[in-house]
């Protein structure tokens, strides 16, 4: 990828199938990996599978993202019992993978998203200051995971009363969204508007669109027996990919933009690279295509 050209787009793999997966794809013409660990890093050896990672970026030219945990880390119960651990370990061995950004839910409590701010604030007061002395940025996904402002299991970043308090509570510069238009169209929010206010606290975003049936909401509501909002690959669903590169251009924005996949109820299963490949160069496509350079 050309110096000149800092926004990479890019594709999410999860981190403990990196090394199989990525040399089966980078060749379509990804530039950027976002690697993801569920609840947990488990038996992954970051060290080694760092520097495999590292290997295949310097041969094909690609750069790692971020690193990133998803679970609970505000509870630790069950199935998110090493999550805050991850957290730990993931913010210690970022520099070996060359990122820059932790990414992953916040977590919450039992309760309304007021009830869980304290314990944000202690738990991501420390890990903010853990990866401040890496010279790190932590960065919370935008998704409600099934929970709304009383309730849910998995984290309190999804809307944005949530965030001022979020970052109220703990108030620094290193944490910040990992931001996409997909969640906040699914609760019926215009991300344009969204984006263009928040941008200066987005440090990645994931490349992931959605569909909104109006038609359904209008005729049935949004808690009938219809759907009405799909998760959907770029190039497939309502949002303006240029205007989201042109804010985020504009505000200069320096990251990448990585597509989450596995989500299109169409370009999905046998399909999904397919999807992947077309929201890869439609991404391109929306950012202004390859660098040209001036006429000296």
């Amino acid at each position: 990828m050309n110096q000149h050209q800092p926004l990479r787009i890019g594709t999410l793999v999860g981190g403990g199938d990196a090394v199989r997966v990525i040399p089966q794809i980078v060749k379509h013409g990804f530039e950027s990996f976002s690697l993801t660990f569920w609840q947990t890093t488990g038996n992954t050896d970051l060290v080694e599978t760092a520097k495999r990672v590292r290997e295949l970026a310097d041969e094909h030219g690609f750069i790692i993202s971020t690193v990133g945990i998803f679970g609970n880390p505000l509870t630790g119960a069950g199935d998110n019992a090493d999550t805050l651990a991850s957290w730990e370990r993931l913010i210690d061995h970022a520099h070996l993978f060359g990122a820059d950004i932790v990414s992953g839910f916040t977590g919450r409590v039992p309760g309304s998203i007021d009830e869980s701010l304290p314990r944000f604030a202690e738990v991501f007061g420390e890990l903010a200051r853990r990866a401040e002395d890496k010279g790190l940025r932590i960065a919370f996904e935008n998704c409600d995971m099934g929970g709304n402002w009383n309730g849910g299991d998995w984290n309190i970043a999804h809307n944005p009363t949530a965030w001022e308090r979020m970052f109220n509570a703990v108030p620094a510069d290193n944490i910040g969204l990992e931001w996409e238009p997909c969640h906040q169209m699914v609760s019926l929010i215009d991300p344009i508007p969204q984006l263009r206010k928040w941008v200066d606290k987005v440090f990645h975003v994931h490349g992931k669109d959605a569909t909104i049936a109006w038609d359904v909401v209008k005729e049935y509501g949004i808690h009938g027996p219809k759907d009405f909002v799909w998760h959907r690959t770029p190039g497939f669903g309502d949002t303006n990919w240029s205007d989201v590169i042109t804010i985020l251009r504009q505000a200069g924005y320096k990251g990448t933009i990585d597509i989450e996949g596995w989500h299109d109820p169409v370009y999905r299963d046998e399909l999904e690279m397919t999807g992947q490949v077309h929201g890869l160069n439609y991404l391109k496509r929306c950012r202004g295509g390859d660098f040209i350079p001036n006429p000296q």
